[in-house]
């Protein structure tokens, strides 16, 4: 397992959940891509993922700080649906769970 992902060092982190392939799409920012995504998946915090059901971790991208991360972050937020599922496509075209991965 990569320390990174765990939040062993100031690296941050952009990611989608979906609810389903081409689905409801979820765009988040943390420094602990395990811990947040397992959140995530077991529905502890009450927000908008637990809501819709976004518990597939379907794109990532690290960054070498947080503070890169929350900017890119605000970035894909503006960007159109359109965008956003053909940057999922070119990382992961079967739109695969990539939680299992990063573990």
């Amino acid at each position: 397992m990569d320390p990174r992902l765990c939040g062993g060092d100031a690296m941050g982190y952009v990611y989608i959940m979906a609810s389903a392939a081409f689905g409801t799409l979820y765009i988040g920012v943390t420094s602990n891509l395990i811990k947040r995504v397992w959140e995530h998946k077991n529905h502890v915090v009450d927000g908008f993922t637990k809501e819709h059901g976004c518990s597939l971790l379907v794109y990532y991208e690290a960054h070498d700080t947080i503070q890169d991360a929350i900017l890119r972050e605000k970035q894909m937020k503006k960007w159109n649906r359109n965008w956003k599922i053909r940057r999922i496509m070119e990382m992961n075209p079967e739109w695969q769970d990539m939680y299992p991965t990063i573990l």
